[in-house]
Parts: structure tokens; sequence; C-alpha cells
């Protein structure tokens, strides 16, 4: 398992350092990240993080296919900012769901951390779907996700994934950066 989550995180740096840096090459590597990942948190019976690898492959093609056609700005996708009240009705969503999906799954599986893992599962979602819209809020839920995976992943001895995912939270802050600097309203 050590090496498939070692290959796994190299591969996910490798894409979010694309993502940041608004290339639409971070979609391969985003997807062979995703299905190792799969695997490896199903093995962990972090089943809500299991079945978000797989929402995470579909929204990764869904991306490619929008950033190929998207505009270009300094040979990289344009990104945008959202007006206030779709960041209000995002974010009750968000909760929503969060509270829903893990509320099931405390009842219907044994996960060993039902309202974190399903939290960081739905905020997942939902910082995928913004960052394939090429919204710059994606990264205040990537910075947030990240805050909550470090310690689940501790938790549950995978070492490597909670440092790829120290990487991803610094990465997270310069991608927000980056996209607030080059984002239209």
């Amino acid at each position: 398992m050590n090496l498939a989550e070692a290959i796994a995180a190299a591969l996910g740096v490798v894409n979010v350092l694309l993502v940041v840096r608004r290339s639409v090459w971070n979609y391969p590597f985003g997807l062979l990240t995703v299905a190792i990942y799969c695997f490896i948190f199903f093995a962990e019976r972090l089943y809500s993080d299991a079945l978000l690898q797989l929402f995470f492959i579909a929204v990764q093609l869904y991306g490619w296919c929008a950033w190929q056609h998207a505009e270009r700005v300094d040979e990289g996708v344009a990104v945008g900012t959202m007006p206030r009240v779709d960041r209000v009705r995002w974010a009750a969503a968000i909760v929503i769901a969060a509270s829903v999906w893990s509320s099931l799954m405390a009842a219907l599986t044994d996960a060993v951390a039902p309202f974190v893992d399903g939290s960081i599962a739905v905020a997942s979602v939902a910082a995928q779907l913004l960052q394939s819209f090429r919204k710059v809020e994606s990264w205040w839920l990537w910075i947030i996700v990240d805050l909550a995976a470090i310690p689940l992943f501790l938790s549950r001895g995978l070492v490597i994934t909670a440092g790829l995912y120290g990487i991803f939270l610094c990465l997270a802050v310069a991608g927000l950066i980056e996209w607030r600097r080059k984002a239209t309203a």
C-alpha cells in the first residue's frame, strides 16, 4: 500500500501544480491519482473518500473537456469569481449535503470517521465542481478540505497522504493567490 500511496501522492502533486498554473494537462495526472486513491481509501474504510474518487473520475473527464474549450489567458484557462449570493447558496448546500451524507455513512456503514470523512467528501465535491467551472472560490474550499483531511489521514496511518495534503494546502494557497490575480468578474 505504501508504494501505491507514494505513486498517487507524486501524481497528485503534479496534478495540483498544473491546476495552479491553469494548465489543461492537470487532468491526466488527476485521473491517475484518483483511480489509485479509490483503492487506498476503500482499504482504509474511508468509504466517503473512496466514493469521492469515483465522482472525481467523472468530474476530471468533464473538466478536461471544459478546460480544452475554455478561453485562454496568458497560456492558461480564464478564471473568474462568483457573485456573493452564489457563494452563500453553495455554502448552505455544502452544510446540508455534508450533514445528510455523513449521517447516512454513520447509520449504514462501518466507516471509521463518518462525519469528518463525509464532510471532507462533500466539500471536495463542491470544490472540484467549482474548479471545473474555473471559479476562484474553489481554492478556499480546497484549503478547508486540506486542513480537515490532514489529521484524518494521520489518524489512519496514511502518513504519505497526510503529507500530500500538507503540500496540497500550500498549493491551494498558491492557487488562490494566482487565480485571484488572473480572475475576471
